[in-house]
């Protein structure tokens, strides 16, 4: 029996930098039992593959508890746990922070103006103990819980740095005579390690806020299922908890409030603000019979409803869940970065190291003290947090925008290869066209005229079996007849062509005309003289037939969707190839080709052609996108290099496909492409600077100028820059939220 790998997504608490999530991931991955540990810092979140058979959450638990983070496992509500004790340690942070700054301030003010009152270092080794070894104490515990095992983080190069100033500020603070003897001053650090603390506590306040502000997509989205319902049953109207509803459930709603489950209008009729959905702001009617959605907005009347889909089943959930898994997934620049983050610390240690050997050697007369600032000034201005912010904030941002606008991004690295797509491949029906096909003529034979209610019972219940939008347009035409209920002994489903089945020892065929030459059917001449004007209106025509000859012709016309033009004319404009495949006859490509401006077409296409052509396109060297709606695109689909689904398509092309146009409107295509571009130039400017941060700040703190005019970076000034850097990144990733429209 095969062991069943379990992937879940648990919150992270405790992380402060971009290398302990590297620690937080190396330390999972060689549990037994894990397969993949994904730690994402940005979003303080784990993904993680395991077998459950081998290896219990509450396992995981205890050894991430013994370096110093945890994770928490309750599935029901963990998000809102995760937020609670973020919320719990930001402000104790804030509190920590806060005093620490009240006996900051003094012991700067006595270290840079007041050096020579009586018991000045005294005064500032009282006040700066706790600053360090109180309200900074989480920097040496977590700094020491890493060491334990081997590892070193941001905690470790605060700790290592602050630590060192003070004890050497203590020795001479209490043995200034040492110095003396030398003919040498006893400096003191106290303000240094003080400010340091102090500084990297303000940095990490800024950049909590900044962080939680890329999660506000997500925030929006939960905030639009209400916590209780008015559930109806036979002792009446009763308040219950979302968590209580099941399917099958009678549930009132009245104007102004949300609806909280998926389901289907039973009693009363109102208007519903669906924009959360499809992105239009016109409220749409409802009536018995209708679908409403979780999350949408009841305006006016107050209507019943059953509820058909409940928890994690919703459209709501399982937008919260794809734009919490995007956001959660690593793009593949992040993989290098995260490599480099990973010997970041160990790296920045040594060369703190080397440049205390280096001023030891060739300092001269104060080559302790200034060595021994300069190491510390290079352990403080060295944080990879910067390094490891900058693709996850960029990416977090980018797929909530997305999210916002209706753009589902199923991972990063959908998002990261939006930018490079240079053709496009459109399917036809309900991608172009609006996917709402209406019969507009059935032409039958003369041989069948005396049984045409019979044969139209068994293509409807052929239809009904079938899942293709034209099968929809066929049942609705044939649900306004009143017509017997045929039980069919046999049905399938011809990949590509339409729908097979037998009756009453007969067999019976609905599909397009490539149907014709495979069965060899054969068309009488009073409807093959019907047919030419049919096509010449590029109707798109159903063959219904026996196993000899055709009997019905059903011509269907599907309308252009209003904006498939303006975004056929923006991907163009922007230097795309767009090309339409469709399974559809010669002349309605054409007609439909020409009204949208599409210059490559192919008709009468087979799903396994479309894949093919895709592959073609990439053999050529282009970096395709594939969007379609229905069952026969899912091959083309997992084929391209970005796939696109309709979300009003079938499941198994959502599934598929990497992004998910929620309202099915083609003009999101040239914006979802954008917010890539977009996406993609945040994460190199964000690369850019920090990595530029640490070229130019490491040398500069390690003393690099101080030969040519006697410059030494001051650790106070290292501390507030390596804050900076940090917050400058995550600013500059919310940016995107401005960027696009």
């Amino acid at each position: 029996m095969a062991t069943t790998i379990k992937t879940q997504n648990f919150p992270v608490t405790g992380m402060t930098c971009a290398g302990c999530a590297v620690s937080v991931e190396s330390i999972l991955a060689v549990q037994e039992g894990v397969q993949q540990a994904e730690v994402n810092y940005a979003n303080q979140s784990v993904k993680l593959s395991f077998n459950p058979e081998q290896v219990k959450p509450q396992d995981l638990q205890k050894a991430l508890q013994s370096v110093g983070y945890d994770i928490i496992i309750d599935e029901e509500n963990a998000q809102e746990k995760q937020e609670e004790v973020q919320q719990q340690a930001y402000q104790k942070l804030k509190y920590n922070f806060i005093l620490a700054a009240i006996l900051t301030i003094p012991v700067v003010v006595i270290g840079m103006f007041l050096m020579d009152m009586p018991y000045a270092n005294e005064l500032m080794l009282v006040l700066s103990t706790p600053v360090l070894f109180f309200y900074g104490r989480s920097f040496f515990i977590n700094a020491y819980k890493q060491a334990k095992h081997g590892k070193a983080n941001m905690d470790s190069l605060v700790a290592l740095s602050t630590g060192i100033a003070y004890v050497f500020s203590v020795f001479n603070t209490f043995n200034p005579h040492f110095w003396h003897q030398r003919g040498l001053h006893p400096h003191v650090y106290f303000e240094a390690a003080a400010v340091v603390i102090v500084f990297i506590m303000l940095g990490k306040l800024l950049e909590d806020r900044a962080k939680s502000s890329t999660s506000t997509a997500i925030k929006k989205l939960i905030g639009l299922q209400p916590k209780k319902v008015i559930r109806l049953g036979a002792s009446g109207e009763e308040e219950v908890p979302i968590s209580q509803v099941q399917v099958g459930n009678l549930i009132l709603i009245r104007s102004g409030e949300k609806i909280p489950v998926d389901g289907r209008v039973a009693e009363g009729n109102s208007f519903v603000d669906e924009s959360m959905i499809s992105g239009e702001p016109i409220a749409v009617a409802k009536q018995a019979g209708d679908t409403v959605f979780a999350g949408t907005i009841n305006q006016k009347g107050s209507f019943k409803f059953t509820a058909e889909k409940v928890g994690e089943d919703t459209l709501l959930a399982q937008i919260i869940k794809l734009v919490q898994d995007a956001q959660g997934s690593r793009a593949p620049v992040q993989k290098l970065v995260d490599k480099i983050a990973g010997i970041f610390v160990p790296v920045v240690m040594l060369i703190a190291l080397l440049t205390f050997a280096i001023w030891m050697l060739f300092g001269g007369e104060h080559a302790f003290t200034q060595g021994l600032m300069a190491m510390v000034t290079v352990l403080v201005i060295a944080c990879p947090c910067a390094l490891g912010l900058a693709t996850p904030t960029a990416i977090m941002v980018g797929i909530g925008k997305g999210a916002e606008q209706g753009i589902l991004i199923k991972d990063a690295e959908a998002l990261e290869a939006g930018h490079q797509v240079n053709a496009i491949i459109l399917d036809k029906t309900g991608t172009i066209t609006a996917g709402h096909p209406q019969v507009q003529q059935v032409l039958w034979a003369k041989v069948a005229l005396d049984k045409v209610e019979a044969y139209e019972a068994v293509l409807l219940a052929m239809e009904q079996q079938s899942e293709h939008p034209l099968a929809e347009a066929i049942i609705k035409y044939l649900k306004q007849k009143t017509l017997p209920t045929v039980q069919l002994n046999q049905f399938n489903s011809l990949t590509g062509l339409g729908v097979e089945a037998v009756f009453e020892d007969e067999t019976y065929t609905a599909a397009s005309h490539k149907i014709l030459k495979l069965k060899n059917l054969a068309i009488a001449d009073d409807l093959q003289q019907q047919l030419l004007a049919l096509k010449e209106q590029a109707y798109t025509l159903v063959y219904f037939a026996n196993s000899k000859e055709v009997l019905a012709v059903v011509a269907i016309a599907d309308e252009v969707k209003a904006g498939s033009k303006d975004a056929i004319q923006q991907l163009q404009q922007q230097g795309i190839e767009v090309y339409m495949l469709t399974g559809d006859n010669e002349q309605t490509a054409k007609a439909v080709a020409q009204q949208t401006g599409i210059q490559h077409y192919q008709a009468d296409v087979l799903p396994a052609d479309k894949a093919a052509f895709v592959e073609k396109l990439q053999q050529e060297g282009k970096v395709v996108a594939m969007i379609g709606d229905g069952i026969n695109d899912s091959h083309a689909l997992a084929q391209a290099n970005v796939s696109i689904a309709m979300g009003k398509g079938s499941d198994i092309a959502i599934d598929v496909a990497k992004i998910t146009l929620v309202s099915s409107d083609l003009r999101l295509v040239p914006k979802a492409l954008q917010l890539s571009s977009q996406t993609v130039r945040t994460i190199r400017q964000n690369l850019f600077w920090a990595f530029i941060y640490n070229l130019i700040g490491i040398p500069l703190a390690a003393g690099i100028l101080y030969p040519f005019n006697g410059f030494l970076l001051n650790p106070m000034l290292a501390g507030a820059a390596m804050a900076l850097s940090s917050v400058s990144v995550v600013t500059n990733s919310l940016r995107l939220k401005y960027l696009t429209s």
